[in-house]
């Protein structure tokens, strides 16, 4: 079984091996809708009957949203265009815009008799170059409210023009290029996301997607096949799964082709020469993730000082500290997944483990069932290719930012910090004093930092009570003007953290209630988080801060420190005094700067 059939079997979200059948979709509405369950409404907009593209976007965005209970909204059948001219009025979380060609004139499709005629293709251009300046100006306001996921026409283009199918006219052409430019306009909107042609085509051949008769008899023109296939791709842009946050390769035969220990440092390769390509093209793509805040690290049975060795040489795609940690021993390569696990202080079901030999892989898996245990078939360039695509798509993120670039070093750092921790109070507090750190203290909500929520919906260990958020229902948090937020960011003589906690909440007379606050695990025993509240007491003057508590199976951090301050084993709405929390401040050593509120 190939890699993406395995992803496939094993996720049961990505459509890799079987559509998902009509009668399938409305089996997964039917059992998975809870009245009890909060909404996540979806507003769908297309010009055509949305019939089974709204059944099958249900069903998709129902199983990766299993918590919630999901509602797409159609717009009026045939009113592509007044029903995104409404979207600014509308109360949505997402919303899902299909675009076929018909939409840019009708006589782009079956259900209008307009003219092909050779004098009326000039007429249809300049009515699609209006209707693409329309949409880039109504997705352009619309997008600063509510995230928007975007699928440009997908069907074949009518035999318009007079010159033969396998010649492309100038009227094809410059039909698409307006449709590339009005893609690419889209695409530099922060809030938008559109559906990858080049995926859709490997997913859903051309020639299988419209259904001429459906399009007559109901208005519905794709068949069903192609209809799950964009359906399913815009349901994992509007809830984006959670990528993975780290990598774990082998050496022999998976990131080289050879044995180190009988070839030697000069023997292994990974190029045309010697029939390796393949082997360079995947240390390729692990540099590439690494540059875009992938941790990679190492997991050998080797003699370490020849991986050394090996890893120094000046022809190898990626570079050494590229690679952190690298485990190089004779022992069982589930312990050194163990310790790779503890220095990048992530859970296993983060982590995707490569190795040639199924023997190890499975000896790894017994040890962590939640890593994703990947052959990599060294003797099959073709399922190389597979594999590296399928390694894309789960590492895959939609930006990046300034703390996926600074990463990898902030977990050496860590390591440095982590020693610390064993030392006595004062040597501790010495060691702090002399590094020479500095917190940014951001309190500005407009525009609102897109670092901030993904903290908080992905930190686990410090975290206030586990509550994730929309994009909508964040931005609609922070539209109240009593709220606050706090954005930390850290950097010391080691190096630079970036943004690492968040706090957010409402002051209500003399009192400040939280009810966001995480922060990340790589700045744990800096004082950062005893920092963050006494800018709250001295920034606030207030007399108390609540904190909305809620114990989950991983925020024992959190809970540990509330215990600390408060004296007491926290509770939900539990309040720490001003004068409680200046009787037990010690100096943290850091120097400060705000950003006031914008």
């Amino acid at each position: 079984m190939t890699f993406l059939k395995q992803l496939a079997a094993r996720h049961r979200i990505l459509k890799y091996v079987l559509e998902m059948k009509l009668i399938e979709a409305l089996e997964i509405i039917r059992r998975k809708q809870r009245v009890e369950a909060q909404a996540f409404r979806v507003g769908l907009v297309c010009g055509f009957t949305p019939l089974h593209i709204q059944t099958f976007l249900n069903a998709h965005l129902q199983l990766v949203l299993p918590e919630r209970r999901v509602e797409v909204s159609p717009g009026l059948y045939g009113d592509f265009w007044g029903n995104l001219g409404s979207l600014e009025r509308a109360d949505y979380d997402a919303f899902a815009v299909v675009m076929e060609w018909s939409d840019l004139d009708p006589r782009l499709g079956f259900r209008s008799l307009g003219s092909w005629a050779p004098s009326a293709l000039a007429d249809i251009l300049g009515n699609a170059r209006a209707r693409a300046a329309q949409f880039e100006e109504t997705i352009q306001r619309v997008s600063r409210k509510i995230p928007l996921t975007i699928c440009f026409p997908t069907l074949p283009l009518p035999p318009i023009s007079f010159c033969p199918s396998w010649q492309a006219s100038r009227f094809d052409i410059e039909l698409r290029a307006c449709v590339s430019a009005m893609s690419l306009a889209a695409a530099q909107l922060a809030n938008v996301r559109i559906v990858n042609p080049q995926r859709l085509d490997q997913l859903s051949p051309l020639a299988s997607r419209l259904d001429v008769k459906a399009e007559l008899v109901s208005g519905f023109p794709y068949k069903l096949s192609h209809a799950s296939t964009v359906a399913e791709l815009m349901s994992l842009m509007i809830q984006r799964p959670s990528p993975k946050k780290g990598l774990i390769t082998d050496l022999d035969d998976t990131l080289w082709n050879g044995i180190l220990g009988e070839l030697g440092v000069e023997g292994v390769s990974w190029d045309l020469e010697h029939h390796s390509q393949m082997h360079g093209v995947y240390q390729r793509l692990i540099h590439s993730l690494s540059e875009a805040g992938v941790l990679v690290g190492v997991a050998s049975k080797n003699d370490p000082k020849l991986v050394g060795e090996a890893l120094a040489r000046s022809d190898l795609l990626l570079p050494q500290d590229a690679l952190f940690p690298v485990e190089a021993h004779w022992g069982a390569k589930s312990g050194s997944v163990t310790h790779i696990l503890k220095v990048w202080n992530i859970g296993a079901n983060s982590v995707v483990f490569i190795d040639d030999s199924p023997m190890e892989l499975a000896e790894v898996k017994a040890t962590h069932p939640d890593v994703e245990c990947i052959l990599y078939p060294k003797d099959d360039p073709q399922a190389v290719d597979e594999l590296l695509r399928g390694l894309r798509d789960l590492f895959g993120k939609a930006t990046l930012s300034e703390e996926d670039a600074i990463r990898r070093e902030s977990i050496r750092q860590a390591t440095i910090y982590e020693t610390n921790e064993g030392r006595d109070n004062d040597t501790a507090r010495d060691f702090l004093k002399h590094a020479d750190a500095e917190i940014t203290i951001n309190f500005s909500k407009n525009p609102l930092d897109p670092r901030a929520l993904e903290l908080v919906n992905k930190t686990n260990q410090f975290n206030l009570n586990g509550i994730r958020h929309t994009e909508t229902s964040w931005q609609e948090y922070f539209n109240q003007p009593e709220t606050f937020l706090l954005i930390a960011s850290y950097r010391d003589k080691y190096g630079p953290l970036g943004k690492i906690a968040v706090l957010a909440g409402q002051k209500v007379d003399r009192v400040l209630h939280v009810n966001v606050w995480v922060m990340s695990c790589r700045a744990f025993s800096r004082r950062i988080e005893h920092r963050c509240l006494q800018e709250l007491f001295e920034r606030y003057n207030v007399e108390a801060i609540e904190f909305n508590y809620e114990s989950t199976l991983k925020n024992a951090p959190l809970g540990e420190f509330l215990a600390e301050m408060l004296d007491e084993s926290p509770t939900q709405q539990c309040r720490l005094s001003r004068d409680s929390f200046f009787k037990r401040w010690t100096e943290t050593f850091h120097r400060v700067m705000e950003i006031s509120n914008g």
